[in-house]
């Protein structure tokens, strides 16, 4: 009687082999293809946020026949001093906002954030973390300076106002934001807009002249714009768009060069930072003590880009129209107040930005930017353009101003 081999099932080692290196090629292959979904689901989340900020910007308007105000808020008279600390406590200057609200805040309540506008604009004795203040003291109504971390909804994170893209969370920061309101192609007063004090005088008496001959965006600091103000029409300018926030890594979008140069030459070179920007990681700053030119100096920790989004400075709340998109931040004078402040984006190859009609574009870092080298417009300041002076730089810079009578061409 013979004997039947016994038949074996299974994989050879070689087999084995060519399975799991097939199964590495297409984990490979689908592995980025998931990034690139998550992250076109993220950036349609972002464009979404916007969507619903042009909207209540425009339902704002519908009320108040005006855009929410930058800087703007509560101060006290003859002193240019902003309060952290609560009426009560025995401070010289309590729980005043220094005028320095940004225009998000004015929105909070046309974007579904009812109950945190009914914080800001009661008076409250809740510091952040939830305890109480001690009798007797409390938060004045629209809150102390924007910077003051015991107060409770300066540290509150907006998701409306958050990019799912951006990953920044937690101190040094406050509630952070990644949308800013446009400020136009200029770097004259863009800090102090329309109003400012000395200490003994409400206002310098030249401000809004200046501010109305160099702010040219959809925005003034401390002046009330509206649509009527917008000539240039409501399809040709930008009103808001995206800002990186910090995440400590000297990201050149995300934190400015501090230039301690004189203000004729801040506003005479828009790329006066760029010597500054590392050649071989064009998107951050050079490391101290580097090859590249160092840099002068950083602002403050808690200073940087998108820190704050109850805060109307520029750095924090507003940009510009001069350097394209993604392009270095740049600050000038010894506060680092002002200076060349581009819009940001984690996105890759640009970012969004709202129009005045409400309609959200994605803008690339490749838009007609013109001139980069030309100086900007300023009230009257040798070596720079005078008032009235179309935009040097292209379709950008148009894009940017709401009554100078440029004509756009190009796409965006």
């Amino acid at each position: 009687m013979s004997n039947s081999s016994r038949s074996r099932t299974g994989f050879t080692l070689v087999e084995l082999l060519v399975v799991i290196a097939i199964i590495g090629v297409m984990v490979g292959l689908l592995l980025p293809a998931v990034q690139a979904a998550r992250e076109a689901a993220r950036r349609m989340s972002c464009g979404n946020n916007m969507k619903q900020i042009g909207l209540g910007l425009h339902n704002y308007h519908a009320a108040y026949n005006k855009l929410p105000t930058s800087m703007g808020g509560t101060f006290q008279i003859n002193a240019n001093a902003g309060g952290t600390t609560p009426v009560g406590a025995g401070s010289a200057n309590p729980s005043n906002n220094r005028r320095r609200l940004s225009f998000l805040v004015g929105l909070t309540p046309f974007v579904e954030q009812q109950a945190l506008w009914e914080q800001i604009s009661s008076p409250n004795s809740f510091n952040a973390n939830g305890t109480q203040l001690p009798a007797g003291q409390f938060w004045s109504a629209m809150g102390p300076a924007p910077w003051t971390v015991a107060y409770r909804a300066w540290m509150t994170d907006v998701s409306t106002y958050r990019c799912p893209s951006d990953p920044g969370v937690g101190l040094p920061s406050l509630g952070r934001t990644n949308y800013a309101c446009c400020l136009g192609d200029t770097t004259d007063w863009l800090n102090e807009g329309g109003s400012q004090w000395n200490g003994t005088t409400s206002v310098w008496p030249d401000n809004n002249q200046r501010a109305r001959a160099s702010c040219r965006g959809a925005f003034i600091n401390r002046l009330q714009i509206g649509f009527r103000d917008i000539l240039d029409g409501t399809a040709n300018t930008i009103m808001a768009g995206e800002i990186n926030t910090y995440l400590g890594d000297r990201d050149k979008t995300s934190s400015a060069s501090l230039n301690n140069q004189p203000w004729a030459t801040v506003h005479q070179q828009p790329q006066l930072c760029a010597p500054q920007v590392d050649p071989l990681r064009p998107r951050f700053w050079c490391p101290t003590g580097g090859t590249c030119t160092a840099l002068p100096g950083f602002p403050g920790a808690d200073q940087m880009r998108g820190y704050r989004w109850a805060d109307g400075a520029p750095p924090y709340t507003g940009f510009t129209t001069v350097l394209a998109p993604n392009r270095e931040l740049c600050l000038g004078g010894g506060d680092g107040s002002t200076g060349y402040l581009p819009p940001s984006s984690r996105h890759q190859g640009g970012c969004h930005v709202i129009l005045a009609d409400g309609a959200v574009k994605f803008i690339t870092d490749s838009i007609e930017s013109g001139n980069q080298n030309s100086p900007t417009v300023h009230f009257n300041l040798a070596g720079c353009l005078p008032p009235g002076t179309s935009s040097p730089y292209g379709l950008w810079g148009a894009l940017g101003t709401r009554a100078n009578k440029e004509t756009l061409v190009g796409d965006f």
